[in-house]
């Protein structure tokens, strides 16, 4: 996925959810601060979003223009409508959103997570492919690992044992 296929993902999803603002929380959001990210950061063909103010029409953006729907067919890429619970962030995460919003967005506001808080999301899910995405941002110095562990710490959905390994493993990822 491109930044423009985001801004085109953000215009749609608004327009559909008669909404101003959406919530970019899966890996693309990594497009909000970074533009020109790299490509192994990139690789998913989904946006996954909620409408900021009204995440019970998230169903109604996946549902238009979510997997194998036309809009997905057409464009080759597509929105998956999620809910907020579906990123595990840590406390203050909303204060660090990364806006998006230019003439392709039509004005509306994509807010993407900031980038540690992105990373910490996908550590606390623990999938397989995570851990390279993750490694990715590390490698690139995207973002720093000491913010990265300080944010661990800062995330009380995530047990303490857990947050013990994740800080293990963040710490052992020397570049």
């Amino acid at each position: 996925m491109r930044r423009a296929d985001l801004e085109h993902i953000i215009r749609a999803a608004t327009s559909i959810a008669n909404v101003y603002e959406i919530v970019v929380v899966g890996s693309q959001a990594v497009l909000g601060k970074f533009e020109s990210a790299p490509a192994e950061l990139l690789q998913s063909m989904e946006a996954d979003v909620y409408p900021l103010e009204r995440p019970d029409l998230a169903d109604l953006i996946d549902g238009s223009i979510g997997e194998l729907s036309p809009f997905n067919m057409t464009y080759g890429y597509y929105a998956q409508g999620v809910g907020p619970e579906t990123a595990i962030l840590p406390t203050g995460w909303l204060e660090r959103l990364v806006k998006i919003q230019n003439a392709n967005t039509d004005l509306k506001i994509g807010w993407c997570l900031e980038p540690h808080d992105l990373a910490v999301s996908k550590l606390a899910a623990g999938r397989e492919k995570d851990w390279p995405y993750v490694r990715t941002l590390l490698d690139h110095q995207l973002i720093d690992e000491n913010t990265l562990l300080a944010r661990i710490e800062q995330t009380p959905r995530i047990p303490a044992d857990r947050q013990a390994f994740l800080k293990r493993w963040v710490s052992s990822e020397k570049r």
